[in-house]
């Protein structure tokens, strides 16, 4: 019995919140509450400022009216007519002066107090009234901004008939909304110009390859063909296989760089178990394992293109593997509320530097264009081309001992 290679190494956790997401957190800084703020802010400056000025004033002003008495008492009786104002029923003048100028400064103390109270409360309620002021302001200066992102938005997700056709005046805005309009406008045009040759080149690709296909069965059924032409025959069949393969993964290529539009749910562990008994031959023929554990996880999207992902992934792993004792792991999860599908093989040291060259079309290690026959070389374009049209990504890195982990995150 073989021994069990070591496991991979664990990925690092994923973030909670995906910034591609378009649900935001509530105290992001909008613009409309970086207006709103500024606003306010200004406005409350101003406030404290006009504050600070009249209680000074009015601090001057009481302390010069008071500071000197436009009465002198001579002598006399005084009736108190306050409890806080202590005056001796008799006296001198000068103590009844001194115990007027006491009361007098009490009540200009009592005074200031209660204008800066009522100016506090009073700036207070301009406060808030300024705040909601300036937020109503901004959103609608902002509006037109607004409409412009829910607009972006379905365009988005493939829905190139949308307009933004804003009303209003001819400012800024409204030359970005046209702008935008006529943007989008050339952007359908060459999405349905593109569509149409994808539904042309289909048929007009295909057809010639499947004649020469025919023709070639039927001349390699001879048994009366010399052997020289039976190799030749054979040679150029495995071209024509190959150029069909090439047209496949043009033509899907060219049909997965939108985004899907009629989504159903897809069970992804049984998207993989399908994978897995498409390559179940192939591995078994190279000698290569295939296993893993697959939990059920639904997404939504289209289930043959989610196919085409595992299967892509699975034939990379099994091709491009150790001669003998080779593995396989296709595994399916849930992980911080996403889908996620790996797969992780053994295989030739990968450096990390070159893993972005294998996703480009045409591209594969230490090459620059595909030369042998273990594929055309558009599977991992593929593959990041269907998964992003499904508001996904994939990863890849390199696995401790030789081989790749991918690992495919899809939304739920």
């Amino acid at each position: 019995m073989a021994a069990t290679p070591a496991p991979y190494p664990q990925a690092p956790p994923k973030p909670t919140w995906d910034p591609r997401d378009p649900v935001r957190p509530l105290l992001r800084p909008t613009i409309r509450i970086r207006l709103t703020l500024l606003y306010g802010g200004m406005f409350l400056i101003a406030g404290i400022l006009l504050l600070s000025i009249i209680y000074l004033f009015t601090a001057q002003a009481v302390t010069e009216s008071v500071s000197q008495l436009p009465f002198k008492v001579v002598e006399g009786k005084v009736q108190p007519t306050t409890s806080w104002c202590e005056l001796p029923v008799q006296g001198t003048g000068e103590q009844l002066n001194t115990a007027v100028s006491a009361c007098l400064k009490h009540q200009q103390d009592q005074a200031l107090e209660d204008l800066l109270r009522r100016s506090l409360f009073a700036l207070v309620g301009l406060s808030i009234i300024a705040f909601a002021f300036g937020y109503a302001m901004a959103g609608r200066v902002l509006s037109p901004l607004g409409r412009i992102t829910r607009t972006a938005r379905q365009v988005a997700g493939s829905d190139l008939s949308r307009r933004i056709e804003l009303d209003g005046p001819d400012d800024e805005l409204k030359e970005l909304a046209d702008t935008f309009d006529e943007m989008l406008e050339r952007l359908e045009r060459a999405f349905t110009a593109q569509q149409r040759f994808v539904a042309n080149a289909s048929h007009e690709l295909r057809t010639p390859l499947a004649i020469n296909r025919t023709l070639l069965e039927v001349h390699l059924s001879d048994p009366g063909a010399p052997v020289e032409l039976q190799q030749l025959g054979k040679t150029l069949l495995a071209t024509n296989e190959r150029s069909e393969q090439l047209v496949e993964g043009l033509l899907l290529l060219a049909r997965s760089d939108n985004q899907i539009v009629e989504r159903k749910p897809v069970d992804l562990a049984e998207v993989a178990e399908r994978a897995v008994d498409q390559v179940h031959g192939e591995a078994e023929a190279k000698g290569v394992e295939i296993r893993g554990e697959r939990a059920p996880v639904v997404v939504q999207g289209n289930g043959v293109l989610l196919e085409r992902i595992a299967l892509n992934l699975l034939q990379n792993a099994v091709r491009y593997n150790v001669p003998e004792g080779g593995w396989v792991e296709v595994t399916t999860e849930v992980q911080h509320g996403q889908a996620v599908l790996v797969v992780a093989n053994t295989g030739p040291v990968v450096p990390a530097y070159e893993i972005d060259n294998l996703f480009e079309p045409f591209r594969r290690l230490r090459q620059e264009r595909t030369g042998s026959d273990k594929g055309v070389g558009l599977g991992l374009s593929i593959v990041r081309s269907v998964a992003r049209a499904h508001g996904g990504r994939i990863g890849a890195e390199p696995r401790e001992g030789g081989g790749l982990v991918m690992r495919v995150t899809l939304p739920i």
